[in-house]
């Protein structure tokens, strides 16, 4: 009966996995990182374009804010297509959207403007407690 306590001269062969444990914390720990700094794009609505093109009747329920740029002076707004100061819109909207259940208006810009001039728009919208705020280009326009 041999009780030896020492090692019989031959290799180990099995595998040091505390440099692999120290490699998956650190891919880890980045991926951590990485997913929460993903930008998140802002929700559009789009009007679409009426099915029939005969029945082009205006809806009395669509609210459109008109951002038009007056060359160099600052914009003129209209609130469908009856013109406001600007310290007037946000009353406005306020007044309109009060007595609706359905809160979705649509903001119409010139394409020389700045666009922190519609972003103001867009906040006034959200002042006046509007649910939904979309933007109307010139391919909307069109059809596109």
């Amino acid at each position: 009966m041999g009780m030896g306590g020492g090692s019989h001269g031959g290799a180990v062969s099995e595998i040091n996995v505390t440099p692999l444990i120290d490699v998956l914390l650190v891919l880890l720990i980045i991926f951590m990182v990485i997913v929460p700094v993903t930008p998140k794009g802002l929700d559009t609505l789009v009007p679409q374009p009426p099915k029939n093109k005969t029945q082009d009747q205006p809806n009395d329920r669509t609210i459109v804010v008109q951002v038009q740029s007056n060359g160099a002076g600052a914009p003129s707004y209209k609130i469908n297509e009856t013109a406001f100061n600007k310290t007037d819109i946000e009353p406005k909207l306020a007044e309109i959207f009060a007595s609706r259940q359905e809160k979705v208006m649509f903001v119409k810009g010139d394409k020389d403007l700045d666009f922190s001039k519609i972003a103001e728009v867009i906040d006034y919208g959200h002042q006046a407690g509007v649910d939904n705020i979309g933007l109307i280009t010139p391919r909307v326009e069109a059809g596109q």
